[in-house]
């Protein structure tokens, strides 16, 4: 059959679309590619198994044969990180996909840690590390969330250290994988739900120490700025102290085991008795000493002359008030007589001015009756109604003209 374009009429067959396929991947050659291997499994001698990207959502499966196996240096097993010299190989009789793997090694340690270090170098850059954004905890926590897996040592070593110390504790559990690809996304998510808690005052994050691959997911990007995000305190006790993951250095209290963060997360309730009582004590003391003091500066005051025969005061001081009070009695009477004698002389000179004193000697004013004081007989024309002021009383009348004109 041709090979050229295909139409309904002129189709490829199954096996020329496959060994296309074929020649297609076998011009690809071999590769290196890198990984952490989901599966490991052994039949017949030969390894079957599935390698994960470290970051993307991508697997490929792969297969070691008996002889290639046999020339492995190494031991392997899923959760590896590992670099793998790959050749695609496509299955025509069985139309699948899979890598043939020629040589596969473990990554190096040195290399996780310089990828881990240019990661902390970054992080701290950008100021997650700082201590100014470290928040505190709370002196005596209600409800601790607890990110662990499901029915590890550390969840045990955590909830026992902590009732003991303070059994009224309360625990929301969360649990996540820790170690392995679903380590990372697990952890963020658990911390996520437990900060969305509002009755959640402290979260630690446990795991029981491991080596340093099995912790690499406490150092990836996503869990630290999730940590550093958390607006709910976040303590790390991941149990490791020669390699410290990077959620130790972006979580608030850094605790060097499970236990430990239980101790310091959660105080002791006889040591806090211990505590009360000893301030109760000091508190007691010290009132006492304030009220002896007091009394004894009390009793020092009442011996003083002052205040032990007070009726002195007032015996010094009764002559001088009846002194001052006779005097304060002369002076007043001294003021009083000289304003009489003010008085009348102020009376005599006012009626020696008054026209009063002039109307008791014969005098009278004489005036119109709605005009002033008359000083000439022509402001009195015949019938002009007068009125005559005496000295004691007036008198009304009506003028007959001028004694010159009646005449």
């Amino acid at each position: 059959m041709a090979q050229g374009p295909t139409t309904r009429e002129t189709p490829w067959s199954v096996s020329m679309l496959s060994g296309k396929l074929k020649e297609y991947l076998d011009r690809l050659g071999t590769v290196w590619i890198e990984g952490e291997i989901t599966q490991w499994g052994v039949s017949a001698g030969n390894v079957y198994g599935k390698l994960k990207d470290l970051e993307a959502d991508a697997t490929v499966s792969f297969s070691i044969w008996s002889s290639t196996r046999a020339k492995l240096t190494e031991q392997f097993k899923a959760g590896d990180h590992v670099v793998a010299l790959v050749k695609p190989n496509w299955w025509v009789k069985g139309g699948s996909l899979t890598m043939q793997v020629f040589d596969v090694r473990h990554v190096g340690i040195g290399d996780l840690l310089e990828r881990v270090e240019r990661l902390r170098v970054q992080l701290a850059a950008e100021g997650l590390f700082d201590s100014a954004r470290k928040k505190a905890l709370p002196f005596l926590p209600q409800v601790i969330g607890l990110v662990t897996g499901r029915d590890s040592d550390a969840e045990k070593d955590v909830v026992r250290n902590a009732r003991l110390r303070w059994p009224a504790v309360e625990f929301r559990m969360a649990y996540a994988a820790v170690q392995g690809d679903r380590c990372a996304p697990e952890v963020v998510a658990a911390m996520r739900r437990l900060d969305a808690d509002p009755q959640v005052e402290v979260i630690i994050v446990a795991r029981g120490g491991g080596d340093f691959q099995n912790l690499l997911g406490f150092s990836d990007e996503r869990v630290v700025r999730a940590a550093s995000a958390a607006s709910t305190p976040i303590v790390s006790a991941i149990g490791h102290e020669a390699d410290r993951p990077l959620l130790d250095e972006v979580a608030d209290l850094r605790a060097s085991t499970p236990t430990d963060a239980a101790k310091r997360v959660v105080p002791d309730v006889a040591e806090e008795l211990v505590r009360v009582e000893q301030a109760r004590a000091r508190v007691r003391m010290r009132v006492t000493t304030l009220v002896t003091h007091e009394i004894d500066r009390i009793g020092h005051l009442r011996t003083r002359p002052a205040l032990a025969d007070p009726t002195w005061i007032v015996d010094r001081r009764a002559e001088d008030v009846t002194r001052w009070v006779a005097r304060g009695a002369e002076l007043a009477d001294r003021a009083i007589e000289r304003a009489a004698t003010r008085t009348a002389e102020l009376r005599s000179q006012l009626r020696a001015l008054s026209p009063l004193a002039t109307l008791e000697r014969g005098y009278a004013i004489v005036q119109r009756e709605h005009d002033g004081v008359l000083t000439r007989p022509d402001q009195a024309p015949d019938g002009t109604a007068l009125r005559i002021t005496l000295a004691e009383g007036r008198l009304a009348a009506t003028s007959r003209g001028a004694v010159g004109d009646a005449e």
